[in-house]
C-alpha cells in the first residue's frame, strides 16, 4: 500500500556525550566520500594519477564549504546583519545554509589551484569530477529531510512530506503537551526532487560521454546547465523565506544566469574543439611542485616530453562507436 505521506524524522541531532552528531552534517559527508570516489574512478579512466583527486579534494572541499556559506549569507543577510540578527551565527555552518552556487565557485577555485600546482589542466578534471559531484549533491540533500527545511508548497500527492514545527537549537521537532511531534502539514518534497534529478542527470551525463566523447570541459557545462535547469524548477516549488527580484526568489535569478552562461560555453568547447584529442595534462616546471608532478616520472627524468595527453582517437562525428575509457 501507498504511504499517506512520506514521513520526516523528529530528530537530526544525537549526542555521543558533548559531542554533537548532526545527520546534515552525515549527509555531507557521504556525499563527499561517493563523489570522491566516482571522480577518481574516472580520473584513473582518463589516465590521471590515481590519487591526485584526494588531493584536489583537500583543497575543493574546505574551499567549498567557505564559498557556500558566503553566498547563503551574502543572498539571506537578515538573519545575521538585519534587525534582531546575530552576526556571529553566520559562521555556524551546522546550522544549515549552503548556497549551491558558493559551493560549485569555492570549489571550483579549490580544484583549480590543484591542477595550478601539480600541472594538470582543469577542464579535463573537471568533467571526471562532473558525475561525483551530482552524486554528491543528491546526497547531500538528505541533510535537508533530516532538517525539516526547504520543502514546497503544501500538497496531498501521496508522495507528499510530513513536516514537524521544527526547533533548530535542538535539532529536533517541538514537541506538543502530550509529547508528540507538532506536524505542519504534508508538501512537495523539494528535497527528493532535487536528489533525484541529480542522479539522472549524473546518469545522462556519464551515458552522453561514453557515447560523444565529452571532452574540454563539456561534461562539466552540461552539469552546471542541466542542474541549474532543475534548480530553477525546484526553486519556484519552495516556499521558506528568501529574498526576491522582479518577483523572483534570488535563486532563481542565479540559475537562469549560469544555465544560459553554462549553455554557451558546452556549445562553443563543442565547436572550438571538435576532432581534437584531449590534452589531460601539461607540466610547467616553472608552475609546478616536482612532489606533485604527474605519473610518467621516468620520462621526465629520463628527460621524455613533460606533456602527456591522451591517446589520439577518431573524431565522434567520424566514428560513433561508445568509448570504453568509463568505468
Amino acid at each position: 500500500m501507498i504511504p499517506a505521506a512520506v514521513p520526516s524524522p523528529t530528530v537530526a541531532v544525537w549526542h555521543l556525550g558533548p559531542v554533537p552528531v548532526r545527520a546534515y552534517a552525515l549527509c555531507i559527508v557521504v556525499g563527499i566520500v561517493l563523489g570522491v570516489i566516482i571522480a577518481e574512478r574516472r580520473w584513473r579512466a582518463r589516465g590521471g594519477r590515481e590519487d591526485f583527486v584526494l588531493d584536489v579534494a583537500v583543497w575543493a572541499v574546505p574551499l567549498g564549504v567557505v564559498g557556500a556559506r558566503l553566498y547563503h549569507v551574502i543572498t539571506s543577510p537578515q538573519a545575521y546583519f538585519g534587525e534582531g540578527g546575530d552576526p556571529v551565527r553566520a559562521l555556524y555552518v551546522w546550522e544549515g545554509g549552503l548556497g549551491i552556487w558558493g559551493a560549485i565557485a569555492g570549489g571550483a577555485l579549490g580544484a583549480w589551484i590543484a591542477c595550478r600546482r601539480a600541472g594538470y589542466r582543469f577542464l579535463p578534471l573537471a568533467d571526471a569530477m562532473a558525475p561525483g559531484l551530482l552524486v554528491a549533491q543528491a546526497a547531500g540533500r538528505w541533510g535537508n529531510w533530516f532538517n525539516n527545511e526547504l520543502y514546497g508548497r503544501a500538497t496531498d500527492v501521496p508522495w507528499a512530506l510530513t513536516v514537524h514545527r521544527w526547533d533548530e537549537s535542538a535539532g529536533r521537532a517541538v514537541l506538543d503537551a502530550q509529547g508528540n511531534p507538532e506536524v505542519l502539514g504534508t508538501f512537495h518534497p523539494t528535497f527528493l526532487y532535487e536528489s533525484l534529478w541529480c542522479l539522472l542527470v549524473a546518469a545522462v551525463i556519464v551515458l552522453t560521454d561514453r557515447r560523444w566523447s565529452l571532452r574540454h570541459g563539456q561534461a562539466f557545462f552540461a552539469y552546471v546547465a542541466l542542474y541549474c535547469l532543475g534548480r530553477s524548477y525546484f526553486e519556484a516549488l519552495r516556499i521558506d523565506d528568501a529574498n526576491h527580484l522582479l518577483g523572483l526568489r534570488v535563486n532563481q535569478w542565479v540559475a537562469g544566469a549560469v544555465f544560459l552562461i553554462a549553455l554557451i560555453a558546452f556549445v562553443w568547447s563543442r565547436r572550438v574543439n571538435s576532432g581534437r584529442p584531449e590534452a589531460l595534462e601539461r607540466v610547467d616546471s616553472s608552475q609546478s611542485s616536482p612532489a606533485t608532478s604527474p605519473d610518467d616520472d621516468l620520462a621526465n627524468q629520463s628527460g621524455g616530453p613533460t606533456v602527456t595527453a591522451r591517446a589520439d582517437r577518431p573524431s565522434p562525428d567520424r566514428d560513433p562507436r561508445p568509448d570504453a575509457r568509463e568505468s
